[in-house]
């Protein structure tokens, strides 16, 4: 199947606040989401709002987030709000009022689906290692039919999405604040993957493999 490169709109989706930020390219959402590995899924649990940090993969149909089959937060067929940010850095203005953050956030909505075909839910596994680490579900031991068994994966319709990115200086440039000679501009935010550190119990002259070597010193995000 072929997917618009836009966006449908939804009651959900609709940008009200800050329009001129909102994005409604498909491209955006995927450049969002393939720039990070954690996302918030956002559900009710027994009545009360429960917000759970977990790693995703995706196709180009749908996120998937996986977790064990205790958990309270994977249940499927009740709507679920999954959110990604990123922060580029801040917006230092000449009032305080007008500070604010440079960055790129995509709220993906729908009804998760219960991945229980063997295949699929072997499929989303390994897209969802490999899209934090490439190349290692080919290197690692990949999952037994006891861990899988113990495993819930949760298929989420990319169908359903908001999109906002902020980018540029502070929006005071060219009012009264201009007068007041402050320095204003922006505080760039980086982040970079550092050296791999090894499990102490490793054999010492076993040397991380170079999937894994080769981002040291690479941006992320």
């Amino acid at each position: 199947m072929t997917y618009s490169r836009r966006l449908p709109e939804s009651d959900l989706t609709r940008h009200s606040r800050l329009r001129e930020q909102g994005s409604l390219d498909r491209a955006d959402l995927d450049a969002i989401l393939d720039a990070g590995f954690v996302c918030h899924l956002g559900v009710i649990v027994d009545g009360r709002p429960l917000v759970v940090p977990t790693v995703y993969g995706r196709d180009e149909r749908q996120l998937y987030v996986h977790g064990s089959v205790a958990s309270r937060s994977l249940a499927a067929d009740s709507p679920v709000c999954v959110t990604v940010t990123h922060v580029d850095g801040l917006v230092l203005a000449r009032s305080v009022f007008e500070h604010g953050v440079n960055y790129r956030s995509a709220m993906i909505h729908g009804v998760p689906r219960k991945v229980t075909d063997p295949a699929e839910k072997l499929e989303g596994l390994r897209r969802l290692t490999e899209h934090a680490t490439p190349g290692q579900w080919d290197y690692a031991r990949r999952p037994s039919r006891k861990e899988l068994a113990a495993t819930t994966l949760l298929a989420l319709s990319l169908e359903e999405a908001s999109v906002k990115i902020r980018t540029g200086a502070p929006d005071d440039g060219d009012g009264p604040d201009a007068e007041l000679g402050l320095w204003a501009g922006t505080l760039p935010l980086t982040s970079a993957w550092g050296a791999p550190e090894p499990d102490p119990l490793l054999a010492p002259d076993l040397a991380a493999p170079a999937h894994i070597a080769r981002r040291e010193g690479t941006r992320h995000g």
